[in-house]
C-alpha cells in the first residue's frame, strides 16, 4: 500500500491526528512503529467503546506494525480524571489486577497476538522514588496542568482538585518515554494526557509521538458516552442475542456513528445505504439490523 492509501486506512474513525504530517513520516521510515494504548482496568468488561480504539490498533498491526498495550495497574489506583466533574473513588491492588486477568482475556478477540506487546506501568511508575517523584514534576507547570478541560470547570465551581489527579498525566506522559511509543491513542478526552506525552519525549531528547484521537462511542442510551459504571454498554463477551437486542435499542441517529466506530463495513457502502435511508429507498430499521448482525459477527463470526 502507499503512504495515502495507508493514511486512508489510519484515518477512519479519528476526529483528530497531530499531527499527520508526523504520521506520514513515521509510515514512511519502513520500519515497524509502536503503537501506544493504556488501558486502566477500573472495570472488567471491555466494551464496544474501547473497540474502538483497539480496532483502531489492529489496524496499524495490519499495516506491520506493532500494538503496545500498557496495563496501567498503578495507574489504575490513581484513577484518570479526564472529564470528571469530581475526584473518582481510588481502587485497590487486589480490584485492579482481578480487573486485569479479566480484561487480558478479551483483548485478543480485536488485537492479533504476535504483534501485541503487554507491559505493566507499575513496573516502572512503581519503582520511582520521591527523588524521581519530584524531578518529574518538575518538567510541567501548574499553569499548564490547570489548562485542562475538566480541571478549569472544577476550579471555577469550587470543586476540590486532589493532588494525585494533577499526577495522573505525568504518569500517562512517562508511559510513552518508558516504551519509546511513536503513536499513542486514545478517545477525545485523552487529548490533553497525550499531548502531556509528547511533551515529556521531547523533554526526554527523543522524537515526540504521534497523537490520534478517537469519538467516544456514545452509549445505547443516545446520551452519555459508553461506560459500564451507566450501564448503557455492549460487551464484546456479550453473548449473541444480547449483543444483537442491545444494538438494537440504540436512537436511530446513532447508526452510522457505530457503523463507522465499530465495524468493518466499508466507507463507501455506509454512504450508499445513508442515501438509501435519506431517499426513502431503504428502512433505517434495516439499516439498524445489519449494523446489529456486523457487530455480532466479529465477536460471535461461527454465530453470525
Amino acid at each position: 500500500m502507499t503512504i495515502e492509501e495507508q493514511l486512508d486506512v489510519l484515518r477512519r474513525g479519528t476526529s483528530e491526528i497531530i499531527s499527520e504530517a508526523d504520521l506520514a513520516e513515521k509510515l514512511r521510515s519502513g520500519r515497524p512503529l509502536r503503537v501506544k494504548l493504556g488501558l486502566d482496568p477500573t472495570a472488567r468488561d471491555v466494551t464496544l467503546g474501547w473497540a474502538v480504539v483497539l480496532r483502531k490498533i489492529r489496524d496499524f498491526q495490519r499495516l506491520g506494525h506493532t500494538g503496545c498495550i500498557i496495563v496501567g495497574d498503578f495507574t489504575a489506583m490513581i484513577g484518570d480524571p479526564s472529564g470528571k466533574s469530581k475526584t473518582r473513588p481510588q481502587l485497590t491492588r487486589d480490584e485492579v489486577m482481578a480487573n486485569v486477568e479479566t480484561v487480558k482475556q478479551q483483548l485478543f478477540k480485536i488485537l492479533i497476538p504476535e504483534r501485541t506487546e503487554i507491559t505493566y506501568n507499575g513496573d516502572w511508575l512503581g519503582k520511582m522514588n520521591f527523588d524521581d517523584v519530584i524531578r518529574l514534576c518538575s518538567r510541567m507547570t501548574v499553569a499548564r496542568i490547570l489548562e485542562r478541560d475538566d480541571f478549569s470547570k472544577r476550579l471555577a465551581e469550587h470543586k476540590p482538585i486532589a493532588m494525585h489527579e494533577i499526577m495522573y498525566p505525568l504518569c500517562q506522559g512517562m508511559d510513552s518515554v518508558e516504551i519509546s511509543a511513536d503513536i499513542e491513542l486514545g478517545g477525545n478526552d485523552q487529548k490533553f494526557n497525550n499531548l502531556v506525552g509528547r511533551t515529556l519525549m521531547e523533554q526526554y531528547g527523543m522524537a515526540p509521538q504521534v497523537v490520534m484521537l478517537c469519538p467516544l462511542l456514545v452509549g445505547t442510551d443516545g446520551k452519555e458516552k459508553m461506560s459500564q459504571s451507566l450501564g448503557n454498554y455492549v460487551s464484546i463477551v456479550d453473548e449473541p442475542n444480547e449483543m444483537f437486542g442491545k444494538t438494537m435499542s440504540i436512537p436511530d441517529e446513532l447508526i452510522w456513528n457505530w457503523f463507522e466506530l465499530s465495524t468493518d463495513v466499508p466507507m463507501s457502502e455506509l454512504q450508499a445505504m445513508h442515501d438509501g435511508v435519506h431517499e426513502g429507498q431503504i428502512h433505517p430499521m434495516d439499516v439498524k439490523r445489519r449494523l446489529a448482525r456486523e457487530i455480532v459477527s466479529l465477536y460471535h463470526p461461527d454465530k453470525s
